[in-house]
């Protein structure tokens, strides 16, 4: 069943961006956009972290699988409402 689903792995990036590289940023120099660095680093990280959901459920066939069918359905269902 969870095989062929490598596109899960692009999950693990948010934890990695805000937790694995905590040590290295940790810091308040250099200040960055008038914020200190660290705390630049977590709205980076915030705003990065849709991306790699996104790139996750693009690559994952159950995903789309689940997409086509609810396309599907929702396409059946607008037939039926214009035959009566």
């Amino acid at each position: 069943m969870l095989t062929n689903r490598r596109s899960l792995w692009w999950l693990l990036g948010p934890p990695v961006v805000y937790l694995a590289v905590l040590p290295l940023v940790n810091r308040v120099e250099p200040i960055v956009l008038g914020l200190p660095f660290m705390m630049f680093w977590m709205l980076l990280a915030t705003l990065v972290s849709p991306l790699f959901v996104w790139l996750a459920a693009k690559g994952d066939p159950v995903w789309a699988a689940a997409r086509r069918a609810e396309r599907q359905r929702a396409d059946e269902k607008t037939a039926g409402e214009e035959r009566g």
